[in-house]
């Protein structure tokens, strides 16, 4: 969706709130949003607020301060802003370390991207499954709601694992151009306007040689970022943002 303007004002503290929201309605604040708003940015009584769920828009609403560290927020309205890309953007992102996922899935949110799907690559050293997998997911999203709030956005995008790399390639069969980050390739990146786009990074040590053969056997490109070989943590959020370049998303 192409970005809209911006109704409310973005200097308004943005908080995630993960339930219905309405105008009229006097909500309680969760107990994390309500320290963040009155012992972190230390917020007083009758201060503006804006408030979002991931559904579509945002809400104005009114702080009102209670005691011991609670806090209820007074909806005065809805606004039905988006400040989506102009195209619709997945990155799919082979595990590496925890830190550079943290960045990577950061970016992504900030630039746009509606998707971030995790796989393990041959090559990945970082390794996840069970309990461990399901926290590092869990906690990916509270990244990307952060992002989100930092950033303006009202729809946070969808982080997901995929136990393979062909599992990932197959849940993009409905993007436009898909495309996959090799330093060596031949081509670089195509213009994007209009369109729907995966984009496909490896891990710290790249691709696997199978791993670009299974990439392209099923449809993807390959696709280079310049002369200069990106780190992993780099790359995907480079492609991302010269893509949206390529589709008028900065004019």
């Amino acid at each position: 969706m192409i970005q809209g303007a911006l109704h409310l004002p973005l200097n308004a503290p943005r908080f995630f709130i993960a339930t219905p929201l309405a105008t009229g309605a006097t909500l309680d604040l969760p107990s994390p949003v309500a320290n963040h708003a009155l012992r972190v940015l230390r917020l007083a009584e009758d201060a503006t607020l804006t408030l979002f769920n991931g559904s579509g828009g945002e809400y104005s609403a009114r702080l009102r301060v209670g005691s011991r560290g609670r806090a209820t927020a007074i909806i005065e309205r809805h606004d039905t802003v988006e400040r989506e890309t102009r195209i619709e953007a997945t990155l799919l992102q082979a595990l590496v370390a925890a830190e550079k996922l943290d960045w990577i899935v950061e970016k992504a949110t900030e630039l746009g991207a509606a998707r971030v799907l995790l796989f393990p690559a041959a090559r990945s050293v970082v390794r996840l499954d069970g309990e461990r997998l399901a926290r590092r997911v869990a906690h990916l999203r509270d990244v990307a709601v952060a992002a989100c709030c930092q950033c303006g956005r009202n729809r946070v995008p969808l982080i997901k694992f995929a136990s393979t790399l062909d599992a990932a390639l197959g849940e993009t069969r409905g993007a436009s151009i898909r495309l996959l980050l090799a330093p060596d390739s031949a081509s670089g990146l195509p213009a994007t306007e209009g369109r729907s786009v995966a984009i496909a990074v490896g891990p710290e040590g790249g691709f696997t040689p199978a791993e670009v053969q299974a990439a392209e056997g099923s449809g993807f490109a390959l696709a280079r970022l310049g002369s200069r070989v990106l780190r992993t943590e780099t790359a995907g959020p480079a492609a991302l943002a010269a893509l949206l370049a390529l589709a008028g998303e900065f004019a």
